[in-house]
């Protein structure tokens, strides 16, 4: 389970007053530089590709995670949610998907995440100009069976989402989330696992005279614990920081 957020928080706002997110992030991902034991075989670069947009029943968000190694595709991510607003004061029935694949560093192995479906409520909120959201999810989580025998296992999750825009002209946007759920440790017993990534951008767009090229440059923080393979050590957290460019495109692209 890996997540990425826009640049808003978008997915954590209600209705139609928020218009239609896109953006596209590349991250140089520097884990292999903290962890070259554990972690030797981790991602290069990993490119993000998000999009919120609300209707008139809630909203529809999703992003998809490419990793590569130097020589090619590592692996690939999704993560896809649908909510219905249930009440105007920002409760809303959330719909959860997540899947994905991956291979090692020298095509050695390939694996494919055992499916991930989630289902529970949702309360959103935003200040009045929108420059500050958050949301909260209490979700069932249902993990079906994998390959080499993985179990199928009902549990659940409780996540936090935030988005902050300050200074002047929104020159920084700080946003993220943090995850806790019920994962399999492996012989039959189970753990809590928690991760959470925030971001820290600044937008170009608010330097005065410059070009509207909706770009920002910034660095996002992975930190986990119970969530990566203990490899080496039976080490439980690891700390894996990104610097990053992000694109975004906000209601009509044109603009």
């Amino acid at each position: 389970m890996k997540k990425k957020l826009l640049s808003l928080a978008a997915c954590a706002l209600m209705g139609t007053a928020v218009s239609a997110q896109v953006n596209v992030q590349f991250h140089y991902d520097l884990g292999r530089q903290f962890y070259p034991q554990s972690q030797n075989d981790r991602q290069h670069f990993t490119a993000t590709i998000e999009q919120f947009r609300p209707d008139r029943l809630g909203n529809i968000f999703y992003f998809i995670d490419l990793d590569f190694y130097a020589k090619g595709m590592k692996g690939a991510y999704l993560e896809f949610s649908r909510e219905f607003n249930v009440s105007a004061k920002g409760l809303a029935a959330h719909i959860e998907y997540n899947g994905g694949l991956t291979t090692g560093h020298h095509c050695e192995y390939a694996s494919q995440f055992q499916h991930v479906f989630l289902l529970g409520p949702s309360y959103n909120h935003a200040s009045a100009d929108f420059r500050r959201t958050w949301s909260v999810q209490a979700l069932f989580r249902q993990t079906f069976g994998g390959q080499f025998d993985a179990s199928a296992y009902p549990g659940w999750q409780v996540t936090g989402v935030w988005g902050i825009n300050f200074a002047r002209d929104d020159m920084f946007t700080f946003s993220g989330y943090i995850d806790l759920w019920r994962g399999h440790k492996g012989g039959g017993d189970y753990q809590v696992a928690a991760m959470t990534e925030p971001q820290l951008w600044y937008n170009f767009d608010s330097m005065r005279g410059a070009r509207k090229t909706h770009l920002s440059i910034g660095t996002e923080w992975e930190m986990s614990h119970n969530f990566i393979y203990p490899t080496a050590g039976h080490k439980r957290f690891y700390l894996n920081p990104t610097i990053a460019l992000k694109w975004t495109m906000k209601g009509d692209a044109s603009k």
